[in-house]
């Protein structure tokens, strides 16, 4: 009598320690690592104030990204499990880990609570790294208060626009706006620099544009639907979207040239990269007008080479004009 070994046992879906991975990978999936990208106007500040090879304000301004990397990801889940029904209404966001089921929303609610106090210890730790110098306001721990604020209005104010702001037309694209306008100023106060009032002009005008580029793309790929997946997009119209584009793109461009050779606290030098300027925001009114993009403006600029490359060249050049050019 042949004895025949036992096969050996295969892991199927349904065993529980695949499934944890499976829910840890969707986890990861809904906190949006790629919309970190945003968060990188932290970094505005300490580059164009020429602080950026200060060990130890570079130290503060990452901690301050980190910062609200942790956050913004608890705003997202917030927000996804908010939208859930209208998300799975929507050909792209029905695949989100949440609305697609493969994410649990006590998991979800959970992370949202450590994401967020992760976000004030990481706040925290900006008092316990002091900057040299003469400083005072900064010495008498005035910088890190006011980034700890900064961080608080954010989550206030996303929180606000998930419940109920977000269904106020117009408001709900300004609601957007003001996120980026407190990422550069939680930067500029974490370090603490002086930075010109042209960039807060430039940040929430080039934010409007893609928010209406967002709202654009949502009307144009959900058709006669659109209302469906959010409700304020019944407010809108694409000949509104259009002209507000129109005009947030011109002044946009105004406000970036005047800034280079009017500001005090700006170099003349940096006219040079206008042109890239102009050239990013041109091909990316190409991607939302040709060819049907602008959903995701974060996933516009990591899939789509020319901006990318425009992107990479521009701080490249930048960097080069503030810190080997002479002034």
């Amino acid at each position: 009598m042949n004895r025949t070994s036992p096969s050996p046992k295969i892991l199927s879906s349904d065993t529980p320690r695949l499934r944890v991975t499976e829910r840890l990978y969707a986890l990861l999936v809904a906190m949006r690592p790629r919309q970190w990208t945003k968060n990188l106007a932290i970094f505005v500040g300490i580059v164009f104030a020429q602080r950026l090879l200060n060990p130890v304000l570079f130290g503060r301004a990452t901690l301050a990204f980190a910062a609200f990397c942790l956050v913004s990801s608890g705003i997202y889940l917030f927000n996804d499990l908010l939208d859930l029904e209208n998300d799975r209404q929507h050909p792209k966001k029905k695949l989100r880990p949440l609305a697609a089921g493969t994410l649990p929303t006590s998991w979800a609610k959970v992370t949202i609570g450590f994401l967020w106090l992760g976000g004030a210890g990481l706040s925290t730790l900006l008092f316990f790294v002091p900057i040299d110098g003469p400083d005072t306001f900064a010495a008498l721990g005035g910088a890190n208060v006011l980034f700890a604020c900064t961080l608080a209005s954010y989550i206030v104010l996303m929180v606000l626009y998930g419940l109920r702001l977000k269904h106020v037309v117009l408001l709900d694209v300004f609601i957007i706006a003001a996120g980026f306008a407190l990422r550069i100023l939680a930067g500029a106060v974490a370090v603490p620099v002086i930075i010109s009032p042209w960039l807060y002009v430039v940040t929430i005008m080039l934010s409007l544009m893609m928010a209406f580029g967002k709202r654009r793309n949502e009307l144009v790929l959900m058709e006669g639907q659109a209302s469906n997946h959010r409700q304020i997009l019944k407010e809108y119209s694409l000949p509104l979207l259009d002209q507000m584009i129109t005009i947030v793109t011109a002044t946009t461009i105004m406000a970036y040239s005047l800034y280079t050779f009017q500001a005090s606290t700006g170099n003349h030098q940096l006219m040079i990269t206008i042109p890239l300027v102009l050239y990013g925001v041109f091909r990316y009114l190409y991607l939302v007008y040709v060819r049907k993009e602008g959903g995701s403006p974060e996933e516009v600029l990591l899939r789509d080479r020319h901006m990318l490359g425009t992107v990479v060249l521009c701080i490249a050049v930048v960097i080069v004009v503030l810190y080997l050019l002479p002034h």
